[in-house]
């Protein structure tokens, strides 16, 4: 999924080319391309397939030749993640009725690589032989307010007691700092990854009994998939679609949901805060991406400055400080949920182009 636009990500992350597009941890390869090189080790590239607005096939194309195009799926509209997961089940339908799927985002950090991939090899083969909507859970490390959970039933799965698979007791979106840290202490709440398993069968079955409007919708174009009226047919059916998310209108109304645990290193970097966690620091506790960023009596901030831009700091204690083009970008680290609105703001003033 590489449809998001990372606004929080904001000036360095734009909407003609979003965070997924951007080599945000200065690793010579974008966000995406790294999912893709992930998945590819254990996926063949034909049978990957990307699901996108529509003004970023360009995009696509250039950074990932390895994928057919026919395998670029792109939405005209955003419309969450249940739409663009059921628009990519019927492509993949036609091509093997019986697959297994891995549906993640093109746009999270893993550092422990062989452990994910492992851990992706179990949830295929798990959801290849159980009627099963299969989930990640990460062990949290810390109470943290970003993410939504995942509370886990004790009990063991049957016939699975080695591994990480527990049975879905609860899903609970984005809790404050207390309830955080009563999850953490609980020791059965885990971290939403996002990262979802399950068979074509499976899947299916559940748009059908959960989100019949919406999969009906899709389910009309059977025939015309593949086809040069594809396109035309997906632009009609999502002026039509309502916007949900699959963990809404899926994940928390099933009865056969099961979450893997897993501890592969994971971060969404879903916030500039989120990355400097993960970036490296100088004495001062400082992350700078810049070839010419100098720093005076500050400490504990977060500096990107693109287009070798001159910055010049002095006296800042935890702020973000992002150059990107002709914006400047400086917020407390502590405030950043702020941005958001201040990308909705500007476009009220000056228009999406920012």
């Amino acid at each position: 999924m590489a449809g998001g636009i990372g606004s929080r990500f904001w000036p360095l992350s734009k909407i003609h080319r979003p965070k997924q597009f951007l080599d945000i941890l200065g690793m010579g390869r974008t966000l995406l391309q790294q999912t893709f090189d992930r998945f590819s080790q254990v996926i063949p590239a034909d049978q990957i397939f990307i699901v996108s607005n529509l003004e970023y096939k360009e995009i696509i194309i250039e950074q990932l030749p390895e994928i057919p195009e026919e395998n670029i799926l792109l939405e005209p509209l955003r419309r969450n993640t249940a739409p663009c997961i059921d628009y990519a089940n019927f492509r993949i339908s036609r091509k093997n009725p019986d697959a297994s799927i891995v549906v993640a985002p093109s746009d999270h950090l893993i550092t422990k690589e062989a452990e994910f991939l492992r851990s992706v090899k179990q949830g295929l083969e798990f959801v290849s032989s159980n009627e099963a909507l299969l989930t990640m859970g990460i062990v949290p490390s810390r109470p943290e307010t970003g993410y939504g959970y995942i509370q886990s039933r004790q009990k063991k799965v049957e016939g699975y007691e080695s591994s990480g698979l527990r049975k879905v007791k609860t899903f609970t979106e984005k809790p404050d700092l207390e309830l955080a840290r009563v999850f953490i202490n609980s020791g059965d709440f885990y971290w939403n990854a996002g990262i979802f398993f399950w068979s074509m069968k499976s899947i299916m079955r559940a748009f059908e009994t959960y989100l019949p409007e919406i999969h009906t919708l899709f389910e009309e174009g059977e025939k015309i998939y593949g086809t040069g009226q594809e396109m035309a047919f997906i632009e009609k059916t999502y002026s039509n679609c309502r916007n949900i998310s699959i963990d809404y209108g899926i994940m928390e109304k099933a009865e056969n949901v099961f979450v893997l645990v897993s501890d592969f290193g994971w971060s969404d970097l879903g916030t500039w805060g989120s990355l400097y966690e993960q970036l490296d620091k100088d004495e001062k506790q400082n992350s700078i991406t810049g070839k010419h960023v100098f720093m005076y009596e500050s400490s504990g901030n977060i500096v990107n400055a693109q287009d070798d831009k001159l910055i010049v700091l002095q006296g800042l204690k935890d702020y973000i400080v992002v150059q990107n083009e002709n914006t400047i970008l400086v917020c407390r680290r502590e405030e950043e949920q702020k941005i958001k609105q201040f990308v909705n703001d500007i476009k009220t003033e000056i228009g999406d182009d920012i």
